[in-house]
């Protein structure tokens, strides 16, 4: 398992900074119980092996004037390795998509969109996707309001988890 290779003080503090990103690392290091030289290391570390992708704020679609949100199912003509990189990086391109996951069943892809208003996505939607090379079909599912949208893992899984198998 991928987090048992950390230390115990290792998932600490990708557990405080998946909270609070923007902490110092004076404070992280007091919440992990070391000085914070070794803290320091061992952040960049972690960020030098992978375990930290990067920092961003968090901020509110909505606020920001993106008052729509939708989720798009895709299954395209083929799966063949070539096309699905070819739609991979073609969602690279589109601003409106947040998200891209392929997927395992009857849909290949799921992007989550946001837009201004629902006739800059059916612009996108008709204009972009459904044009794209290599798309069978598109289902499309607007979003009403969210009921959790949490970051990240979940660390007390993870150390329960540990703690078992220990």
């Amino acid at each position: 398992m991928a987090g048992s290779k950390l230390d115990p003080i290792d998932r600490q503090i990708l557990a405080e900074l998946q909270a609070d990103g923007r902490m110092t690392n004076v404070e992280l290091a007091k919440r992990v119980g070391i000085s914070a030289p070794p803290c320091l290391r061992r952040v960049r570390t972690l960020e030098e092996s992978g375990y930290i992708k990067g920092y961003h704020a968090d901020i509110d679609a909505r606020e920001m004037g993106f008052e729509v949100q939708v989720f798009a199912m895709l299954r395209l003509h083929s799966q063949a390795e070539s096309d699905l990189s070819a739609f991979e990086a073609r969602c690279q391109s589109w601003p409106l998509v947040r998200e891209c996951h392929m997927l395992n069943g009857e849909i290949d892809f799921i992007l989550k969109c946001v837009a201004p208003d629902l006739s800059t996505f059916q612009s996108f939607l008709t204009g972009e996707l459904l044009t794209s090379v290599n798309v069978a079909s598109v289902k499309t599912s607007l979003v009403i309001r969210g009921a959790k949208d949490e970051p990240g893992v979940p660390f007390e899984v993870l150390e329960a988890r540990l703690n078992r198998n220990a």
